[in-house]
């Protein structure tokens, strides 16, 4: 099996994909009242689902956590710790919460950790250099 996607499922789809596309810099072009959003973001498939459209399509009904999710994360990589400082300023001034300020560890990576405004936890973190050689 490859990973084909990541997805969440959202409560209110329009904050969802304001926050997303604009805050984070996802290239949604779905209108803030579409059911579910589908897109590739840096080669993976990524999706908000309706909570609701979701349940009716399984016939099921589930239960959701209220606050931070700590049951996943998403990471996403910028090329320099300035970079981290500034996505993170830029999330929380646009309703992400805090969970980590940036902080450089102590295994060389600057990274920090913020929730959505549903509450899904997304760390932003570099190891100062390019995406394509912060393997190397």
């Amino acid at each position: 099996m490859r990973l084909d996607g990541y997805g969440l499922f959202v409560d209110d789809m329009g904050k969802m994909i304001r926050f997303y596309r604009d805050v984070l810099g996802f290239e949604i072009r779905e209108d803030e009242n579409t059911d579910n959003v589908y897109l590739l973001k840096d080669g993976t498939l990524f999706l908000l689902y309706g909570r609701k459209d979701f349940e009716k399509l399984t016939d099921k009904r589930y239960v959701y956590l209220k606050g931070v999710n700590a049951h996943s994360e998403m990471a996403l990589y910028v090329d320099t710790f300035s970079e981290v400082d500034i996505q993170y300023a830029n999330a929380i001034a646009n309703g992400a919460s805090s969970l980590l300020e940036p902080t450089t560890e102590p295994w060389g990576q600057r990274t920090c950790f913020i929730a959505d405004p549903e509450g899904n936890i997304i760390e932003i973190g570099s190891w100062d250099k390019p995406y394509e050689e912060k393997d190397k």
